[in-house]
């Protein structure tokens, strides 16, 4: 079984995406089992390796859960199809018993191989296998685009990241405005390990969550940038950013959050401010 170490964005996002070079994420553990080393491998690499057709294991980091899929098509990633009703029932399981699009960690057992990877939960499109799911989903690995864009989506980076057990690094080198765009994927995905990585200390997880879980959604709508150079020797920052919010059962907001970021001192990470957060995401 993987250890539990292993299984525990707008333009300024995609340049920081663009500035990681594949060295930084050519991750292996020396000496360790194959079946404990995950690699983090380039779509065009994965696109050879696990052809059309072939059956592969899906494992979900969050929950342990494991099952079975088939690659079906796909050029820009890879569409699969879970093999029985059985493996159809697990991976709804795995999203709580209900179809999501959203974004889930996930590690691809291929043969000897375990690659990192990403997926989404939402049946679409046609199926051929008598399996009970109503069509494919798709499975990103890095590099990967989605049908609707030429760029990798930064929601299944991140996801990628954490599958490798990579994400606090990834972090590490987040500047704020990089940051800010990385909190609102992961609370877009309800992801609760990035938001806690993105945040100072989070006093107060159940009222914080309590709020969040009723935002179906939320983009960043404008965003004020000061240059690089200027926040290099500076250990906190306000940055205001006006958000469109969609709400259960209130519908459509627009609202401006004070971003407040800090860090120890100038080599550090920077965190965003869990009070100054809950107070303007506060939600009656």
């Amino acid at each position: 079984m993987i250890r539990k170490s292993l299984v525990l964005l707008a333009i300024c996002l995609f340049m920081f995406v663009d500035h990681i070079k594949a060295d930084d994420l050519n991750f292996q553990e020396k000496e360790s089992p194959i079946s404990l080393k995950i690699g983090l491998l380039p779509w065009d690499i994965v696109n050879l390796r696990i052809p059309k057709y072939s059956y592969f294991t899906i494992i979900d980091v969050e929950t342990g859960l494991r099952f079975r899929v088939q690659r079906r098509a796909g050029s820009s990633h890879a569409d699969v199809q879970p093999v029985t009703n059985k493996d159809t029932k697990i991976m709804k399981k795995i999203y709580s018993g209900k179809w999501s699009w959203k974004r889930r960690a996930i590690i691809v057992q291929y043969e000897d191989q375990m690659i990192a990877a990403s997926m989404n939960g939402m049946p679409h499109g046609a199926g051929a296998l008598k399996n009970g799911f109503p069509g494919h989903f798709c499975v990103h690995f890095y590099g990967s685009t989605t049908h609707r864009a030429n760029n990798p989506d930064h929601a299944h980076l991140l996801m990628q990241l954490k599958a490798r057990g990579k994400l606090d690094n990834y972090l590490d080198k987040a500047d704020p405005y990089q940051l800010i765009q990385i909190i609102i994927i992961a609370l877009n995905q309800e992801d609760r390990t990035i938001i806690n990585g993105t945040i100072s200390k989070l006093e107060n997880q159940k009222k914080f969550y309590k709020n969040t879980s009723k935002i179906t959604s939320i983009t960043i709508r404008n965003i004020s940038y000061l240059p690089l150079e200027d926040i290099n020797e500076l250990v906190t920052l306000e940055v205001p950013v006006e958000v469109e919010l969609y709400k259960k059962n209130i519908g459509k907001e627009i609202k401006q959050i004070n971003f407040i970021l800090s860090r120890g001192n100038v080599l550090d990470r920077w965190y965003i401010n869990d009070q100054t957060l809950l107070k303007d995401l506060e939600i009656q």
